[in-house]
């Protein structure tokens, strides 16, 4: 008898099929990597943060720490939001500071006589 071959007495071995892959009860989250693109374009500071969070989520995901990927996403979003607020905030006080500037020199130069 060869090697390779079994022999008739020898019980053969029960195969079992793979384990199912675990699915997650829950899908992974959004990345959020749009609101980090938002954060660039709006308050470029915030957006150091903001892409490191959004990169974070699938490797968090997929090391099983649902947890944390949940929050790295929430925190991207988050911040892409803080930074459209701070765009908003500051393009009305520019508008505003301007607003006054010109009422100002309108006062003042109706103020002056040319007679």
């Amino acid at each position: 008898m060869y090697p390779s071959q079994s022999s008739p007495s020898a019980s053969p071995r029960p195969t079992m099929p793979p384990p199912a892959p675990q699915r997650a009860s829950t899908p992974m989250p959004a990345t959020n990597v749009g609101w980090a693109v938002a954060a660039v374009i709006f308050f470029w500071p915030l957006a150091f943060a903001a892409f490191t969070h959004s990169s974070n989520v699938t490797g968090l995901w997929l090391s099983g720490d649902h947890i944390a990927a949940e929050d790295a996403s929430r925190r991207a979003k988050t911040l892409g939001k803080v930074a459209l607020a701070i765009w908003a905030v500051l393009t009305v006080a520019v508008i505003v500071f301007y607003a006054v500037v010109i009422a100002t020199a309108l006062a003042s130069a109706s103020s002056y006589s040319y007679y």
